[in-house]
């Protein structure tokens, strides 16, 4: 048997005069070791406070997101309350008003110049008007209801910000969008 120099030491020989590899001799951490660490938790704090936030944050961003939570928001009370409720918008102040008859709540749109928001009937007979070189519906009306068995009036929305209109057109049934007809479908 061939065996190398170092087999031959005893074990305590082969290191005599140094410490062992895994021993430290102040028994704490580094400062390499201390800032990668706080570097890893300020990363996860900040990862889960904007996780929060967003996930908290229950505004919604735009005219046509408030007014889906006023639906909402409508359409439950009635349920809940077994009554009917109205629901309008308030041009001056822009606010979605819910009014169950008890205590209006209100929804406020985010601030945006030149916002107009109206209801329209839903029958196909339409009355429009050119304004700035865009067609938009005029004969709107003043309120909505949403009904106790969880039904609403047929009713579309009309969005306009300065611009081009946009109606949005609801379906009684469900109190949700009715989705546009496909071309050659029945």
């Amino acid at each position: 048997m061939n065996r190398s120099h170092a087999d031959k030491l005893p074990p305590s020989a082969s290191i005599r005069g140094r410490a062992p590899l895994n021993f430290r001799s102040g028994g704490g951490f580094t400062l390499l070791e201390i800032l990668l660490s706080l570097a890893v938790i300020a990363l996860l704090a900040g990862v889960l406070v904007s996780g929060s936030v967003h996930l908290m944050g229950d505004k919604p961003s735009t005219p046509e997101d408030v007014f889906w939570k006023a639906v909402q928001q409508a359409r439950a009370t009635a349920l809940a309350g077994d009554r009917d409720v109205r629901l309008s918008f308030d041009a001056k102040e822009k606010n979605f008003v819910v009014d169950d008859g008890a205590a209006p709540q209100l929804l406020a749109v985010p601030a945006t110049r030149d916002l107009t928001i109206d209801f329209l009937p839903a029958q196909t007979a339409r009355s429009t008007v050119l304004i700035g070189g865009e067609l938009v519906d005029s004969q709107a009306i003043p309120y909505v209801m949403f009904f106790a068995d969880g039904t609403c009036s047929p009713f579309r929305t009309q969005f306009r910000n300065g611009g081009a209109a946009r109606a949005v057109e609801i379906d009684p049934w469900t109190c949700a969008r009715v989705l546009p007809k496909i071309e050659g479908s029945p």
